[in-house]
């Protein structure tokens, strides 16, 4: 059965729009059409027409950008949102920038990426039992949502989870981890109180609904201020991904 495209325009077309996709493909479809977020939407739609001198020949995707990966994943990578001159450029998730370069090599070196770069949607890269998405699917003013950007945004990501019902959940940074933790909560999770902390290595098992089980494992973000100090570097990362795949068995 075909289901009618919506164009979400406020908070609740998202959440209508996310419970309504019955499968992965169809919730991937419905993200690019968001408009929920006037804020955003003038950004991403700024900067895909005000491009990077280096990309000014290109036609930047300038919208939502869906969750990209193995629709059977047991491991979901959850970032922070897409960067302005890369998957606002590419459409892809951490696809044309260097933190998604960095990111995309441990994952080949890993073995849950075919190749060790993502430069286009059409570049070939596959993913193997692992995902990538983010709690905010438009590009960001200074990579900073609001609060009310993060809640609108919630239920794409709300819906990705119930669909995919990862085993492990490799969080990105501090501000994916919080607004995982508020998704996971709204679905029914057994989030403790007060909630614990991000860190680099941190493991957090949560049970859900229907006795669900699954596991969160903080990574710093791989954004260039962290792997250009070394904050994050590549046997950290590689570590982290090998872990998750320890514990998703």
């Amino acid at each position: 059965m075909d289901h009618p495209l919506t164009v979400p325009t406020t908070p609740d077309d998202v959440a209508r729009a996310a419970a309504d996709a019955p499968d992965l493909a169809a919730l991937d479809a419905v993200v690019p059409h968001c408009r929920a977020c006037p804020r955003l939407v003038e950004w991403r739609e700024l900067v895909g027409v005000e491009k990077r001198a280096a990309f000014r020949d290109e036609t930047y995707w300038a919208r939502p950008v869906p969750g990209f990966g193995d629709p059977d994943a047991t491991v979901l990578v959850v970032g922070l949102a897409p960067a302005a001159h890369g998957a606002n450029r590419t459409g892809r998730m951490f696809t044309g920038d260097r933190s998604g370069d960095f990111l995309f090599a441990a994952m080949h070196r890993t073995g849950f990426a075919s190749q060790a770069t993502s430069t286009s949607r059409d570049d070939g890269l596959t993913l193997t039992d692992i995902r990538v998405t983010a709690p905010v699917r438009c590009a960001p003013p200074a990579n900073a949502p609001t609060p009310l950007e993060r809640r609108t945004c919630g239920p794409w990501l709300g819906r990705e989870l119930a669909l995919l019902r990862p085993r492990v959940v490799v969080v990105l940074g501090g501000f994916g981890w919080q607004a995982l933790l508020t998704t996971l909560a709204e679905q029914g999770w057994a989030v403790p109180r007060p909630r614990p902390a991000f860190g680099h290595g941190v493991e957090l098992a949560l049970s859900g609904p229907g006795g669900a089980e699954l596991v969160l494992l903080g990574c710093f973000h791989v954004s260039q201020q962290n792997t250009f100090t070394g904050r994050l570097t590549p046997d950290m990362l590689d570590t982290v991904l090998l872990r998750a795949r320890t514990l998703a068995g």
